[in-house]
């Protein structure tokens, strides 16, 4: 059985917070993709209180960016799941696929036949043409999308390989096929119930929250993490300060220490409400 969570309020050291690292789908975005109506107004009083708020995502750098217009160039992103770090504009650390192997991550996606190959080469993606049939899917994610008939003719600098699952059947087919062809090459993720992705070795969302606690000398001891699923693991379990949402699996729960109200609750928003109350802001 999980570990019971512990109500966020009894986090006795919530002032002790100087930055946040937030997952995106199920966690901030609410089922409908929206974000808490206030969070630009947020985002500016955890800055003028010294804490940083860094979304955390599978999406790409610059897709993340474009959410946040309003405070953008002064925040943190941890992209592609920990595989690109930006921090006001400027990449500060990513991680690069060899060729080979995400040519054959593709072949074997194509062969497989439940999902779409994607290739992640940092503000552009590339999908065979076939997956042009779900654009409006995969251009929620990826903003520039250039449909090509192989991805074996290919060869960009890329940080991290996805899978599409339109069927939504992710764990299923990453049991039966990605994990034991891949997983002892590559990190290889669950990244909710449609995405399966891959990064090189060590790369997650915990070890990008680790570079852009040593990039800015911020003890790990006094980063937040907040997350829903598999992919948010790592972070979770690197951060001092760990809360799921209400609505994540109940597995979830031993990765964390507090529970926050769910993202159609606006946990996330109640959450920073109470670090602002514990700083005194």
């Amino acid at each position: 059985m999980p570990s019971p969570l512990i109500d966020f309020t009894q986090d006795p050291e919530l002032g002790s917070i100087r930055l946040i690292a937030c997952d995106m789908d199920s966690t901030l975005l609410a089922d409908d993709k929206t974000q808490p109506e206030n969070m630009p107004e947020l985002i500016e009083r955890l800055r003028n209180a010294g804490v940083l708020f860094c979304p955390t995502s599978g999406r790409p750098g610059p897709t993340l960016q474009l959410m946040f217009p309003e405070h953008r160039h002064d925040m943190a992103f941890c992209a592609d799941n920990g595989a690109s770090i930006i921090y006001r504009d400027e990449i500060v650390h990513k991680e690069l696929i060899e060729p080979t192997l995400y040519h054959e991550i593709a072949a074997v996606t194509i062969a497989d036949g439940s999902g779409v190959p994607v290739l992640c080469a940092f503000d552009e993606a590339y999908v065979t043409a076939s997956g042009h049939a779900y654009h409006g899917s995969l251009s929620e994610y990826y903003k520039t999308i250039n449909y090509v008939g192989s991805l074996d003719d290919i060869n960009v600098e890329a940080n991290k390989f996805t899978i599409y699952l339109p069927d939504g059947n992710s764990r299923s087919v990453y049991e039966q096929t990605f994990a034991p062809a891949f997983g002892e090459r590559l990190d290889v993720t669950c990244a909710g119930a449609e995405w399966i992705d891959f990064m090189n070795k060590g790369v997650n969302k915990g070890a990008g929250l680790h570079h852009l606690c040593e990039r800015l000398g911020i003890d790990i001891a006094d980063a937040a993490a907040v997350g829903d699923t598999y992919n948010d693991i790592e972070m979770l379990e690197a951060a001092g300060h760990s809360f799921v949402v209400a609505n994540a699996a109940e597995h979830m729960h031993d990765h964390a220490r507090y529970l926050i109200p769910s993202n159609n609750d606006r946990g996330v928003a109640v959450l920073i409400e109470a670090i602002l109350a514990a700083k005194g802001c």
